[in-house]
């Protein structure tokens, strides 16, 4: 496969999955500005900063304002991380690799493009919010789905799947990273029922609410909701799972070329990493620390990746 197009399918579903992620980010913050009785400002600036964009923003408005924030997340164009950039740059990058993709893969890629496109036209009133959300998490989810029931497990699936959760983990681990240090208004807020509904936004943000009673009965403690997020090996958006995927994919990979490189061994040792943490000498270490070092190992995965398939090069 020519390293474009590996890009292509790579960058084409880190897209699809971003574009979803900032739709449930906003949903999380419009949740978490119902549990002030005063100033949303903080919530909308943690939201920002979850999906990086907040110097960006920050460079271009005076102040953080939920319908401001909202509309630069959904629709500014010179924020590529919005819905509407993410979703264009995802069907920019299938159209470049059209005959790697099915069918059903390319018309439900195409059809959210021209769908979220025509709603967000326009600014979005606060009543029309949840339709917006759903749609976007409905043809987001309707474009997985076709892909998932029509594409041949080969190469092309697999550079697909690895941008999927590369992308993934580093959303959870970004809104893991800003609840712990940015949510909260003050300690004295720790553990109660504010707080417990801070980071019940959080999981809905993730999928994660419903899962995550299952698992610990709804108590809702920061170290048991770390846990979830990173170690979990069952949650579809833990740190863990993710990386579980990524190295399947990678090893279906090398089985395709018959060579085994420096991104195989970095993901399998990001990998290991989270097997082998419980999450109490992650807290005694540094959550925020942990997290950071995990993203900075998931960029250099996600590089070494783009390095050894040659993705820039034909």
């Amino acid at each position: 496969m020519l390293g474009r197009t590996a890009n292509g399918l790579f960058w084409m579903f880190r897209y699809i999955e971003r574009a979803e992620n900032t739709a449930r980010l906003i949903d999380a913050g419009l949740r978490m500005s119902l549990t002030r009785m005063h100033g949303h400002e903080e919530e909308w600036e943690s939201v920002l900063r979850s999906s990086g964009v907040f110097n960006a923003y920050s460079a271009a408005n005076p102040q953080v304002t939920g319908p401001d924030a909202i509309n630069y997340l959904l629709r500014d164009k010179s924020n590529p991380s919005s819905v509407l950039s993410a979703i264009e740059a995802a069907r920019n990058n299938g159209r470049m690799v059209r005959t790697a993709l099915t069918r059903e893969a390319w018309e439900a890629t195409n059809e959210c493009y021209l769908d979220i496109k025509a709603k967000l036209a326009r600014k979005i009133s606060g009543d029309e919010m949840p339709e917006i959300i759903n749609t976007i998490k409905q043809r987001t989810g309707l474009i997985r789905g076709a892909f998932h029931g029509t594409m041949l497990r080969n190469e092309i699936y697999n550079f697909s799947r690895i941008g999927t959760f590369i992308e993934r983990a580093d959303n959870t681990s970004r809104i893991l990273d800003v609840k712990y240090y940015v949510l909260l208004p003050a300690v004295s807020y720790v553990g109660s029922s504010l707080d417990n509904v801070q980071w019940e936004s959080i999981l809905r943000s993730v999928s994660a609410h419903r899962s995550y009673g299952w698992v610990y009965d709804d108590d809702y403690k920061p170290a048991n909701i770390a846990d979830f997020l990173i170690l979990n090996g069952r949650m579809p958006r833990s740190l863990a799972y993710c990386y579980d995927k990524i190295n399947a994919n990678l090893t279906y990979l090398e089985r395709e070329y018959g060579e085994r490189t420096s991104c195989h061994e970095i993901a399998a040792a990001t990998l290991g990493m989270l097997r082998e943490r419980e999450i109490q000498s992650i807290m005694d270490f540094g959550l925020h620390e942990f997290l950071q070092d995990f993203i900075s190992h998931n960029s250099r995965v996600a590089a070494e990746i783009a390095e050894v398939y040659r993705f820039y090069q034909d």
